[in-house]
């Protein structure tokens, strides 16, 4: 594993190109929504209920690093929104597990179907060489993400 943290001129620039084209990447992918109403932080508590299942309020608050008072009223949101519901704790009276509805997950799969396209047509622009390294480096980001 290579070690960056003393890296040469070359390393620093790419590490810094990469922070920069992900970020920026980043906030033009939250303008491609279907909902406008829903927040961004809204849709990644969706995106983290879809793909961790139900969860309770304070792991969903853990997840997603926000206080879990913040985390209550972002719920109770959703919950208005008919997005996500709340059923009883089956250990813990005292808890509520949320999980999203189907009209949530009809939303994030139209989401990520407009986000997918909007990326596809970005990537038209590309020649071969260019697009055959994106998909190598695809894995790549995904670990990194995970990490």
């Amino acid at each position: 594993m290579p070690d960056l943290s003393h890296g040469t001129a070359d390393d620093d620039a790419a590490v810094n190109a990469l922070r920069s084209s992900v970020m920026r990447l980043g906030r033009r992918l939250k303008h491609q929504r279907v909902d406008e109403s829903l927040s961004p932080t809204e849709m990644s508590v969706l995106g983290t209920l879809a793909l961790c299942g139900s969860a309770t309020p304070g792991e969903l608050a853990r997840k997603e690093h926000v206080q879990p008072p913040s985390m209550t009223r972002i719920v109770a949101l959703l919950e208005a929104k008919g997005l996500v519901r709340l059923e009883p704790h089956p250990d813990d009276r005292r808890q509520k597990v949320v999980s999203q509805t189907e009209q949530a997950e009809a939303m994030l799969e139209e989401s990520r179907r407009k986000r997918n396209a909007w990326l596809a047509s970005l990537a038209e622009g590309l020649d071969e060489d260019e697009w055959a390294k994106l998909r190598a480096a695809a894995p790549v980001l995904e670990k990194l993400a995970h990490l």
